[in-house]
């Protein structure tokens, strides 16, 4: 049920940022297999606009249920804003100030689907 839950606003969200053009997958995983601290991560390929979204596991989360499935979307959608930048140059540098425009752009985006 939670996977078709994120399967379902992967599809709504990859048409409203107009990725239509992109295979993405997305998979639940245990937190064992993201970075400390995180929720989600992307790994993607431009030239053959392919990605993979990781969501952290309903198994690892200690939220409530709606707050658990809330903070899933915002990882979807944040992971998608990722792949929308993903043609910007990247470096070590810059990649906290990426994580900042990514987290800024994702909030403006689920405020204004929310509105």
């Amino acid at each position: 049920m939670i996977s078709r839950y994120v399967a379902d606003k992967l599809s709504v969200w990859q048409e409203r940022m107009n990725l239509k053009d992109w295979d993405i997958r997305i998979q639940l995983v245990r937190a064992d297999k993201l970075e400390p601290k995180t929720l989600g991560n992307v790994h993607w390929d431009t030239d053959v606009k392919k990605a993979t979204i990781d969501v952290l596991s309903p198994l690892d989360y200690q939220l409530p249920y709606n707050a658990m499935l809330a903070d899933m979307e915002v990882t979807v959608v944040h992971e998608l804003v990722h792949i929308e930048l993903a043609s910007l140059p990247r470096s070590e540098a810059s990649r906290r100030t990426e994580e900042h425009a990514v987290n800024e752009i994702t909030a403006a985006l689920l405020r204004l689907a929310r509105n």
